[in-house]
């Protein structure tokens, strides 16, 4: 399969996954309706990946006349809170399909024409882009999914669970020994600006959990008090929890005595051997600072997730280069959920760290910054306006993350509060 045949099939597959999201599986009012203010009514998010795709592939990179510049301004993200979208004059589902089917079979007739060369296009960079960016936007549905009251609309995956580790590897940390290692890459094709450029950066030892902090840890945090003990918590986080009277992670409840979740529109009992996950920054600064432990730095994260120290060398991914991730990670909506703790001991970094692509996002302590000799490219909405420190690092993708994205290099941010997505963390401390 040559370089455009495989753009064509990465498309194809996320278009795909976009309609089974949306119009495949829900009626027309759900599609419509607003399941939260800080989410996007689905048909937003559909119409929106279209129109994000025509100004890319075809005027950008094919540079074709604008198909529907009118509709410009109401998928702009940057324009329009999620809150207000819904009052916004939104495509039907039937016009955003048809919308967003007409800019795809045009993408695909350019696609022949378009040389893969230049800043743009050469290595299939916007290609890379605007595939990565559906999937993206696949991943903020799924938590719209989640966020729905009523019935679930998607099954659980059918096939057994993955392999997993002993309760000692579960429980274990492992020593990261100090030194340089190259954080972020200068060559990786799929690459957004923000892990570029690669750059040495010099880490002091220290030690890392082998798994993520699991729901049976998290739950003895919440007997011990410490949703109630502001000892444990930043003082922004003990603001929110006080304001918001949250006192679990999100979607959890108590009943008889039992931990329950809501996920996905089903109702069960609280798996005590998965990642914790829709718990925020605070939340697992606070669980970290009562274990005796931190929220590791992105940087640490990285090292441990990418660096060779036999090869002296950076790997793409914990296990190498390549390879499948359903041999090595929970990633792609394979699955609905974490999987168990220690799973895929294929998927182990060089230090032996498990389950560091995948299951949840981890959040570090690390506010979003540019790397140094950072350049904007190809816009500064993607990235650049987020910079500052008031969103914080989360590494690894989720259980909900397309593989495409799911490298050692990717950096996602949020703000500290937000608990809607899918992320858990893991915990360090130093040497």
């Amino acid at each position: 399969m040559d370089v455009k045949e495989r753009i064509i099939a990465e498309l194809t597959a996320a278009r795909d996954r976009s309609f089974g999201l949306t119009v495949g599986a829900l009626e027309d009012p759900e599609l419509t309706s607003q399941v939260s203010p800080l989410m996007s009514p689905l048909v937003w998010d559909l119409a929106h990946i279209g129109n994000y795709e025509e100004q890319w592939l075809l005027r950008a990179a094919a540079g074709a006349a604008a198909l529907r510049p009118d509709i410009d301004d109401i998928y702009d993200a940057f324009e329009h809170p999620r809150a207000e979208r819904p009052s916004l004059p939104l495509l039907t589902p039937a016009e955003s399909r048809a919308y967003i089917t007409t800019v795809r079979d045009r993408v695909i007739d350019s696609l022949e024409k378009v040389p893969l060369a230049g800043p743009l296009a050469g290595n299939g960079f916007v290609y890379h882009m605007v595939i990565q960016h559906e999937h993206q936007h696949d991943e903020t549905m799924l938590a719209t999914h989640q966020l729905r009251k009523g019935a679930p609309a998607l099954l659980d995956p059918p096939g057994p669970p993955p392999a997993s580790g002993t309760e000692a590897e579960a429980n274990a940390e492992v020593l990261i020994p100090g030194g340089p290692f190259v954080m972020g890459t200068t060559d990786d094709p799929w690459a957004y600006d923000n892990e570029r450029p690669g750059h040495v950066v010099d880490v002091p030892a220290f030690y890392l959990d082998t798994t993520p902090v699991g729901n049976a840890a998290y739950a003895a945090f919440i007997e011990a008090g410490g949703y109630g003990d502001a000892r444990w918590w930043h003082p922004k986080g003990w603001e929110w929890r006080s304001s918001s009277g949250k006192e679990a992670p999100g979607f959890w409840y108590r009943e008889g005595g039992q931990w329950l979740r809501r996920r996905l529109g089903r109702v069960e009992p609280v798996p005590m051997n998965e990642p914790v996950q829709h718990v925020n920054w605070y939340e697992a600064d606070a669980y970290a600072r009562w274990a005796g432990r931190r929220l590791p730095t992105e940087a640490e994260w990285e090292k441990a997730a990418s660096w060779d120290p036999v090869g002296e060398r950076k790997r793409r991914l914990p296990w190498g280069d390549s390879g499948e991730a359903g041999d090595h990670a929970n990633l792609g909506q394979r699955r609905l959920h974490p999987a168990p703790l220690g799973s895929y001991p294929d998927g182990a970094s060089a230090y032996g760290v498990r389950q560091l692509i995948g299951d949840v996002w981890e959040w570090t302590s690390t506010g979003f910054y540019g790397y140094p000799g950072f350049r904007s490219f190809p816009y500064k909405e993607y990235s650049e306006v987020f910079f500052g420190g008031d969103y914080k690092v989360l590494k690894g993708g989720s259980w909900a993350t397309h593989p495409r994205s799911g490298r050692a290099t990717f950096r996602n941010w949020d703000y500290p509060i937000r608990r809607q997505i899918f992320a858990g963390f893991r915990c360090a401390r130093d040497a």
